[in-house]
């Protein structure tokens, strides 16, 4: 575990010794501070280095000089810096009982020193059946004992490499996880390969990588990898596919490379089935990742033979099923909702669309009422654990999220439930379906049963989904699935100046801003706060959260109170403002500092990537109950359980004081404060604000300037996705019939 041997001069000097204390250690750029009990000094020595990891109890070789720092005095500098096997009794009863190794604490450390010498490691190592002669050994810890030292080498060696290779050392964790013991050969022979298979790993930094094991820049590896790296970016920004001569000349120009070069590796990727090619727009040749190309042609399949066949209801008459749901929910349905109602009752699969207050929740008590009167079996989800909750507290009736459904499997990494063995249902009723992407639609609809209902009830209004795809919109555009939209405001809801201001927005026009009085009267539901730069902007909404609005609405912060943001970066995007927040809201309490980030207890923070092995998805917020030193890990409560996080795995949270409008997509919040300013220029869109605006549930503050909030309104061409999901729907139903 050493530092390139580049770094090192002939004039430096060498040390060796017992780590004592670690001062301070970066995970991310391996630089410590060490207090080192070194052989031939009487008291404790500071080192400074670089080293990927290390522990109290380690033993330490060190090159470098020595230098006098004006603050903390006498220091070793150390250009070169591993750690080695610890090479006395006392030095390695410390190693072992410093918590590196699982299953060996103080007590098992002196008993192991003690039986076996100075030979305890080599016997740890290949001799670990003779551990059970120590008492309070037996199989099941020395198994521990075994595995947990041969991960601890494993990745130690893992870090060795990256860091010497100009890499930061907090991904090695995750890349033991992925490729085990095979982790270094399998860098060596296509460091591309991080990029593909670990999240925080990009093309970029394998790239870095590439280059320091002598892979040429015009390599044809590095031509291929670059090409799927484009479409992994464009799909990141919604795409299923792009053209395949701007594909081409955007790698090409990206990487450096030549277009012959270009055109060979995009051949190469075709024939190995990476990527496939076919027609989209108006006949123009596009090139899509394999499994999304899979995908698009999946789903159109499936939902044209779920629209196929007898309906699972037994026959009904509609007039008195409408009377009766009336009666049993004491209202009068609008003829939208009767529309939409009997279209269930006709179609095997239709969708409900619609902004809020319109009454879309109604019309799924309805349906819900009638159909399980029915004794049809039901199943309701929706993409998140917020709007599954949400849908069970409206509905009467469980809802899950549609991953916790589908019943996923960590150890085989598949769904339960799927084309060979669909739910066990004869309706399902899917909410929020704007947020499904075109990877989690073909999962939800493999498991649908061939003779089964599907409802799909969503806002097309709103963003569409995170990952690639519309599919809502293509489903709709298609024109081959019955839609509904319900247009209506109910009275209950019209006087709301949110669902007035969403819909104005939606229908573009400017939103009714109240001005500063009205906001002091605490009349509205709405207001507008003038910011006219991003700084005053962030000191308005600090004083809002923390004062105004617990103040005037007796809410609280930290519970009631969602920053939605249009953009990361910025003094008005997330990043800064979670700091602020953080700073105002929660500024001290046990923390550990990973990946620039302070995770703090009692901090709200936000899952940033699906983990099916955790159960918690791209999206889901929680609070974290328990930042715990000695186990290595973060407690975060989500609703009414805890997910445990090594401090390794941190990356995959953030913290969510304040969040994109993209990330809020299925939650809403009692309280809303959304900042809109000219410097959000490129994120500002109508569909941005309207989704904005529709999660706030009690009160929504708009901070920043009108002229933002009109760019918004009056941007309604936001990009065109580019899916081939409404012509596959076509074609579907036309082979169907």
């Amino acid at each position: 575990m050493s530092v390139p041997e580049t770094m090192k001069t002939a004039n430096d000097e060498a040390l060796e010794g017992l780590v004592e204390l670690i001062t301070f250690h970066s995970e991310e750029t391996g630089f410590c501070v060490l207090k080192v009990k070194a052989r031939g000094f009487r008291e404790m020595v500071a080192v400074v280095g670089k080293i990927p990891r290390i522990n109290v109890g380690e033993w330490i070789k060190a090159e470098g000089k020595w230098h006098i720092d004006r603050k903390h005095g006498r220091q070793f500098q150390a250009a070169h810096l591993e750690a080695v096997v610890p090479n006395s009794l006392a030095g390695i009863e410390k190693f072992l009982g410093s918590g590196l190794i699982k299953g060996i604490g103080p007590v098992y450390a002196k008993k192991l020193v003690d039986a076996f010498g100075m030979g305890v490691l080599d016997v740890i190592e290949n001799r670990s059946a003779e551990l059970e002669r120590v008492d309070g050994i037996g199989p099941l810890r020395r198994q521990q004992i075994k595995e947990s030292w041969k991960a601890q080498k494993t990745i130690r060696e893992i870090m060795s490499f990256l860091f010497a290779h100009g890499v930061s050392t907090g991904r090695a964790f995750r890349i033991y996880k992925t490729y085990g013991e095979e982790a270094i050969n399998k860098v060596r022979l296509d460091p591309y390969c991080l990029a593909r298979d670990i999240h925080g790993i990009g093309f970029k930094i394998a790239d870095q990588i590439a280059e320091r094991l002598g892979i040429a820049k015009d390599s044809i590896l590095r031509a291929r990898a670059g090409l799927t790296y484009v479409l992994l970016e464009l799909s990141n920004q919604g795409h299923c596919a792009y053209p395949r001569d701007p594909l081409l000349a955007r790698a090409a120009e990206m990487l450096g490379i030549p277009q012959g070069t270009m055109e060979e590796a995009l051949r190469i990727e075709l024939e190995n089935g990476t990527l496939t090619v076919g027609p989209g727009e108006d006949n123009e040749t596009w090139i899509y990742l394999a499994a999304l190309d899979l995908a698009e042609r999946e789903v159109a399949a499936r939902l044209a033979e779920i629209s196929q066949g007898a309906h699972p209801c037994p026959q009904i008459n509609l007039p008195a099923a409408v009377e009766w749901v009336q009666k049993q929910l004491g209202m009068e349905l609008a003829p939208g909702q009767v529309a939409a109602f009997q279209g269930a009752f006709q179609n095997k699969v239709l969708v409900i669309t619609g902004g809020p207050g319109v009454g879309k929740t109604t019309l799924v008590q309805s349906l819900v009422k009638v159909l399980a009167a029915k004794k049809l079996r039901l199943m309701l989800c929706a993409p998140t654990g917020r709007a599954a909750k949400r849908m069970t507290e409206l509905s009467g009736m469980e809802a899950k999220t549609i991953h916790r459904m589908l019943a996923y499997e960590p150890g085989s990494g598949r769904f339960r439930y799927n084309a060979k063995s669909p739910l066990e249902t004869d309706v399902l009723i899917v909410d929020e379906t704007s947020m499904i992407d075109i990877q989690l639609a073909v999962h939800l609809f493999r498991a649908v049963p061939r003779h089964g209902l599907l409802i799909l009830v969503g806002d097309v209004d709103q963003l569409p989904s995170v990952g690639p795809g519309c599919v809502l919109r293509d489903i709709i555009e298609s024109n081959t699935i019955p839609v509904f939209r319900l247009t209506e405001i109910f009275r209950q809801s019209d006087g709301s100046q949110i669902v007035r201001n969403a819909h104005r927005v939606n229908s573009g026009q400017m939103p009714v801003l109240p001005g500063k009085d009205e906001a002091l009267a605490g009349h509205s539901d709405f207001y507008f706060v003038s910011a006219e730069t991003p700084a005053h902007g962030v000191e308005l909404i600090r004083k809002l959260v923390c004062e105004a609005i617990p103040r005037r609405f007796r809410l609280q912060p930290l519970r009631d109170v969602q920053i939605l943001t249009p953009m990361q970066k910025g003094e008005l995007g997330a990043r800064n403002l979670n700091a602020a927040m953080q700073a105002a809201l929660n500024p001290q309490g046990r923390e550990v500092e990973r990946y620039g980030w302070k995770y703090r207890e009692r901090d709200r923070v936000m899952q940033t990537e699906n983990n099916y092995d955790k159960d918690v998805f791209n999206g889901d917020v929680g609070t974290i109950v328990k930042v715990d030193a000695a186990e290595q890990e973060v407690l975060v409560r989500y609703d009414d359980r805890q997910v445990a996080y090594d401090f390794q795995e941190l990356d995959e949270l953030t913290p969510a004081y304040a969040v994109t409008v993209h990330k809020s997509q299925g939650s809403e919040y009692p309280c809303v404060v959304l900042p809109l300013h000219t410097q959000h220029y490129v994120m500002l869109q109508r569909n941005l604000l309207y989704t904005g605006i529709t999660r706030g549930k009690q009160l929504v503050v708009l901070v920043g300037t009108t002229k933002a909030v009109g760019l918004a309104v009056r941007n309604a061409e936001a990009g065109r996705r580019n899916t081939t999901l409404r012509r596959r729907l076509r074609e579907a139903q036309r082979q169907g019939t």
